[in-house]
């Protein structure tokens, strides 16, 4: 009977010790990181926000107007939604292949640019001359009003270092997706 309840014990150990492996390996897939990294932007996690902060600390512009730009491009990320179309696997690289659909900046800022070419004499300052912050007033107004959406498809790229499948740094095309501003 002891002999019996040892066997058991072990067998159950066994299995648990198993489970616990396998089920410990089950968030380190290309696909299972690409959801946790599109997902900190859908809650605008703090490393996106450190991140866009430090991106828009290198514009030129107003402490208001960088308030209205972060304003936007959170609230763009939050509502961010994607679907994982493919995994491709080869060796130590990986590509995870996602369709996202975001706010369509895009086409606001080249209306804004468009009206800009022809209606100049509305962005200069009392002197007559060009006032960028008038133009960016302008064109963060029509971002504001965007509700039309588009669809990108990301390629992004994993590598295996150490058996843990990490993210590769997203190119200039892939941010201006997820931002919504890919002119297309």
């Amino acid at each position: 009977m002891k002999y019996k309840k040892r066997i058991f014990v072990l067998s159950f150990l066994l299995l648990f010790s198993f489970v616990v492996i396998a089920c410990g390996n089950v968030s380190n897939t290309p696909t299972k990181k690409v959801e946790e990294f599109l997902t900190k932007y859908q809650t605008f996690d703090s490393d996106v926000e450190e991140d866009l902060k430090n991106t828009i600390d290198n514009e030129d512009l107003t402490d208001e107007e960088k308030d209205r730009y972060k304003k936007l491009i959170s609230e763009q990320y939050k509502g961010l939604t994607y679907e994982v179309k493919n995994e491709t696997i080869d060796g130590d690289n990986a590509t995870v292949e996602v369709e996202i659909e975001v706010k369509d900046f895009a086409t606001a800022i080249s209306n804004a640019e468009d009206y800009l070419s022809e209606h100049e004499d509305e962005f200069k300052n009392k002197d007559g001359e060009y006032d960028n912050s008038v133009y960016t007033k302008y064109k963060l107004d029509e971002m504001e009003k965007v509700k039309e959406k588009v669809k990108y498809t990301l390629q992004l790229t994993l590598t295996k270092v150490d058996d843990e499948w990490k993210m590769d740094d997203l190119t200039e095309t892939e941010k201006q997706k997820i931002h919504g501003i890919y002119d297309y």
